[in-house]
């Protein structure tokens, strides 16, 4: 698995930049809401009037300070934030300096920078620590603007900013104070609020820019509350009127659309909103049981695979991190399932955590909130259905094989979506076998002029392999891009000990065949069976069954043996043994664009529409391990 190491650095500045083009509709009649009640009388009756009051408050921080004098977990992580803000005061102050149209590697900086120092400050009180928080608030409150080109920037060192008012609760200097209430309202808030009265489009968007923006929204109106009481809740309405448009896109049983990376990102804005509101008015407003939300966390756990890496569809990234979840620990906070709080990672030696989350200093809080109630065991075959539907095939808790399939639906159309309906991901013995191509820096791609966000059908975004059908393990029909409207969806699932789960094709083959669907049986504890049926029809010229790989390949009768770390697999042609597997290396990727994967290769099993009889073939694929 050595291919992926050397573009995660790359990847890591990069996989979380989403673009605010890429959303997808529900209808609003669909969508449940989050409570709103709030309004200029609401907001001064019900805000709690002290500071701290986002994620920290009085019951909190008592909470905190108690457990920090008991719980392994919560002194490990606080050794680990003291480190991280001792390292910090060795830093430059943050300056105005964008990376191609964003600022938001500065305005994440600046989060971190607080989350840290701020929770340092707040136990221990430290001067050199507040005077640190002090000059970090007044370098970037005296930037030009925070970028609002580009809202995630601004978002996200508005909740900076916020949280360092809030955390020092009154101990910067007057003038720093009003120095950054004043950036808080005319370079958060207001800019959000067009002049031609119309919402940014994020405000009511199905992706994770909703949840950050609103986020840092709320974030920044608390902490402003007092100065513009009108302002602030008429930006608190607007998010909690808006959220849920994103939240709806978690059902209907957990999915998150933009992949596992995806998750962490807007779930780990929606967490911290959750906690915000929850310390300032005393309720989340309906975040936690919103339909979906919660059993989200399943979907995350499930996308960690036992090789270490991520089912990695969509735009996600290729490794999780060695450091403990801490968005998946809110979850276990709230519901005392073991299954969603990470202890052994959460007590890994302070000294080798290295640079923490940016939102580690909140999520402190809630780290001490964590009190086990028995850990509900996670399912061995998963179903997500949703705009992106998936199925999880894994191994029990005695499996001596890591086994691990993950299977897909969807479109391109969806939220930082490819041309992978169809596609899986297998592992087995710590190997994974078929991959996903996984994602590639956006930044790299756009200072080049490449058109990366439009989805239509000829659009340049689909000329990459890691976005379209020849760079995943799927079917393509006459060597055509699969169709980017066209919804891959789960029509059947079957649990037990030899799952399997069914998808239909056809929308995204398109026109090209009569009908097409796949259905994936997990047939022993070392195999998945891979089963297409495809009826043709007088537009279909070849059928090409492949997967991607990069093992070493070994051509046999009957399919191939693949090798790789020590590890073999049989890769068996069930239903046309006659057909000999072809080995396509895409290393080189064929465009210099492309993400270029050592040791990448396609395995095709190809077959010519002429020899098809009675107008449909049965392609029946069998891999198999020790």
């Amino acid at each position: 698995m050595n291919f992926f190491i050397s573009l995660m650095c790359v990847f890591a500045l990069t996989v979380t930049f989403a673009h605010a083009g890429m959303n997808s509709s529900s209808g609003e009649e669909d969508i449940p809401k989050l409570d709103n009640p709030m309004s200029v009388q609401y907001l001064k009756k019900n805000l709690r009037k002290s500071q701290p009051r986002l994620v920290l408050n009085a019951q909190t921080e008592r909470n905190l300070r108690n457990k920090l004098k008991t719980d392994p977990v919560v002194q490990n992580m606080y050794k680990a934030i003291q480190l991280n803000a001792a390292e910090i005061q060795n830093e430059p102050l943050l300056e105005r300096i964008k990376t191609g149209r964003r600022l938001l590697s500065v305005s994440r900086e600046m989060l971190y920078r607080m989350n840290m120092l701020g929770m340092v400050y707040g136990i221990d009180k430290d001067p050199k620590v507040l005077q640190r928080i002090n000059d970090e608030v007044v370098a970037v409150c005296n930037f030009s603007d925070w970028n609002p080109s580009h809202y995630l920037d601004v978002a996200e060192m508005a909740m900076a900013v916020a949280i360092a008012l809030d955390w020092t609760a009154g101990k910067l200097p007057r003038s720093t104070i009003e120095l950054a209430k004043t950036a808080l309202i005319e370079k958060g808030i207001k800019p959000s609020w067009p002049e031609n009265g119309r919402n940014p489009g994020w405000a009511y968007g199905t992706n994770n820019w909703n949840q950050v923006c609103n986020g840092g929204m709320i974030a920044a109106a608390i902490a402003i509350a007092e100065e513009d009481p009108e302002l602030a809740a008429k930006t608190i309405h607007r998010a909690l009127d808006g959220l849920p448009h994103s939240l709806v896109e978690y059902g209907p049983d957990g999915v998150y659309p933009e992949g596992s990376t995806y998750w962490s990102y807007g779930t780990s804005f929606s967490v911290t909103t959750a906690a915000m509101l929850e310390s300032a008015f005393g309720t989340d407003f309906g975040h936690f049981e919103y339909p979906a939300f919660k059993e989200s966390a399943v979907f995350r756990v499930l996308m960690n695979t036992p090789s270490g890496w991520y089912y990695n569809f969509a735009d996600c990234g290729d490794r999780r991190s060695a450091q403990g979840d801490i968005t998946l620990a809110w979850f276990g906070a709230k519901t005392g399932n073991a299954s969603f709080f990470e202890k052994e990672r959460f007590l890994m030696p302070a000294e080798e955590m290295g640079k923490l989350s940016r939102l580690a200093g909140a999520a402190l809080v809630w780290l001490a909130q964590y009190e086990e109630k028995g850990a509900e065991k996670i399912p061995t075959a998963w179903k997500g259905e949703g705009a992106n539907p998936i199925v999880v095939f894994t191994g029990d808790e005695n499996d001596q094989h890591n086994y691990y399939f993950g299977g897909k639906g969807g479109r391109g159309m969806v939220n930082h979506g490819n041309m992978d309906g169809g596609s899986f991901i297998f592992e087995l013995n710590g190997v994974r076998w078929s991959i996903d191509p996984g994602n590639q820096s956006y930044n790299e791609l756009e200072i080049t002029g490449f058109d990366l966000w439009g989805r239509c059908q000829n659009c340049e975004r689909w000329t990459l392999l890691t976005k379209n059908n020849y760079g995943h393990s799927t079917i393509t029909i006459n060597d055509s891009l699969h169709r980017t409207e066209g919804l891959v969806t789960l029509t059947d699932f079957k649990a037990g000990n030899n799952p399997e789960a069914t998808f239909d094709m056809s929308a995204t083959l398109g026109d090209l065949v009569a009908g097409a669907s796949r259905k994936f049986v997990k047939d022993s504890p070392t195999s998945i069976l891979i089963e297409d049926d495809i009826k043709i029809n007088d537009k279909t010229k070849v059928i090409k069954w492949h997967m991607l790989t990069i093992a070493d390949v070994e051509i046999v009768d009957g399919g191939a043996i693949l090798k790789q770390d020590g590890q073999t697999l049989k890769l068996e042609n069930i239903s046309h043994p006659e057909l000999m597997v072809s080995v396509v290396s895409l290393y080189p990727a064929p465009l210099e664009l492309d993400r270029q994967i050592e040791g990448l290769k396609r395995l095709e099993i190809r077959i010519p529409a002429w020899t098809v009889e009675g107008g449909k073939t049965n392609i029946k694929v069998r891999l198999s391990g020790e």
